[in-house]
């Protein structure tokens, strides 16, 4: 039986072990178009930092972790150096005609799904946690979701997030900034 929950320091190794089977360098590109990717590898001192400030929402199948939605705050961009350009550029987006970086949000870290439980439910069940757990505290939810990956795209949409800003990074990716306003 599987259970969402918020996650615990133990569950870290678990997390780690998920995100590194769905890492885009570790996979063909058959999968990264068909099942989608994730793209920055965390360590387990970066996940350490961010779980001190908000825990994580976790799918467990005994004591597997299934599937996990990573929370950041804007004191992680302090703590985890490759964070700061994007939390700097949300001082330039716009959401409803104010700078992203004036209102009260949470980062999506990074969102997973194991390949054997796809398909199930479990994205959309694991985000409705993690907005029934913040959704008190801040004003929405936002990430970034490259261009290419199309199924976490469609899958965003889905449960709600919206684009609000496009951009092309140093590396010609294409990026897209997205958000999940809990507040409409």
């Amino acid at each position: 039986m599987i259970t969402i929950t918020t996650s615990s320091t133990k569950d870290l190794k678990g997390i780690l072990e998920l995100q590194k089977q769905n890492l885009k360098q570790n996979l063909a590109p058959a999968q990264i178009t068909a099942q989608g990717f994730v793209t920055v590898s965390h360590s387990t001192d970066d996940l350490e930092k961010m779980h001190r400030y908000e825990p994580n929402i976790v799918a467990k199948d005994g004591d597997v972790i299934a599937a996990y939605v990573l929370a950041m705050t804007d004191q992680s961009k302090n703590d985890i150096p490759r964070l700061v350009e994007m939390y700097e550029s949300f001082d330039d987006i716009l959401y409803h005609e104010k700078p992203v970086s004036d209102y009260h949000y949470i980062v999506v870290g990074q969102v997973c799904v194991g390949y054997d439980y796809r398909g199930k439910g479990l994205f959309d069940e694991c985000y409705q946690a993690y907005k029934d757990y913040f959704n008190g505290r801040y004003d929405f939810a936002i990430t970034e979701i490259a261009s290419i990956n199309l199924r976490s795209m469609n899958a965003h949409k889905r449960v709600g997030f919206e684009v609000i800003y496009t951009y092309t990074d140093r590396t010609d990716v294409e990026w897209n900034v997205v958000v999940w306003d809990w507040k409409q």
